[in-house]
C-alpha cells in the first residue's frame, strides 16, 4: 500500500469531483454529516479548501485509488488541524493508520514551521481516536459538550495532537493534566 497525497484545484478541474465526493458520502462523525451541493459549494467559494490558511488534498492508495480527502486547516500558523474524510466504502478496512501517518508525514516534511499537527474527533468516534494513539499522537483535551450533533444533544469533543520533536524520535511525549497536584 502506497498512500498519496494530491492537491485540489477546488476552483478548477477538480470542482465537480470535490462536490461529488462530499455530498455521496455521509461523514457521522462531522458536525454537518451530509452537507448538499449548495453547502459544498458555498464552502469552495468562501475560501474553505484553498484560502492561505488551507488546503485541500485527496487520499490515494495505488491499489484501491482515491480514498478520501484531507483539509488542512489553519496553516498560516505553526500548529494546523485537520479534518480527514475517508470514502464510505474504505472505512472500516484498516486504512486510518497508513492514511494518518501519510497525512503526518506530509505535514512534518514539507513545512518545516509547523511544531504541532492536531486533529480532533468526537468522544464516540472511538475509531478515529484509536487511530490517533497508533499514530503517536496524544490526547490534550476532551472538550465536554464541545461538538454540536446534528438532531442530538452535543458530544464532546476530544482533541490529539503530534509534535515534530516526537514525530522525528519516534516517541511520545505525555500531558501532564494533573500537574496542580491536588
Amino acid at each position: 500500500m502506497t498512500i498519496t497525497l494530491t492537491p485540489l484545484d477546488v476552483r478548477g478541474q477538480d470542482r465537480a469531483e470535490l462536490v461529488a465526493f462530499l455530498t455521496r458520502n455521509r461523514f457521522p462523525f462531522h458536525v454537518n454529516p451530509h452537507p448538499d451541493v449548495q453547502d459544498v459549494q458555498a464552502r469552495i467559494d468562501q475560501g474553505a479548501y484553498d484560502s492561505d490558511g488551507s488546503a485541500a488534498l485527496w487520499i490515494d492508495d495505488d491499489s484501491r485509488g482515491r480514498l478520501g480527502l484531507v483539509i488542512l486547516e489553519d496553516l498560516d500558523e505553526d500548529a494546523p488541524l485537520f479534518d480527514l474524510r475517508l470514502g464510505t466504502s474504505f472505512r472500516r478496512k484498516g486504512l486510518g493508520v497508513p492514511v494518518l501517518k501519510a497525512i503526518t508525514d506530509h505535514v512534518f516534511s514539507t513545512m518545516p514551521e509547523v511544531q504541532r499537527f492536531e486533529g480532533q474527533t468526537r468522544e464516540d468516534n472511538v475509531a478515529m481516536r484509536q487511530v490517533f494513539v497508533r499514530c503517536g499522537y496524544v490526547k490534550e483535551a476532551h472538550y465536554r459538550d464541545g461538538w454540536p450533533v446534528e438532531g442530538g444533544a452535543p458530544r464532546a469533543s476530544v482533541a490529539y495532537a503530534i509534535l515534530r520533536r516526537d514525530w522525528v524520535l519516534g516517541t511520545t511525549t505525555p500531558v501532564q493534566f494533573d500537574d496542580l497536584g491536588y
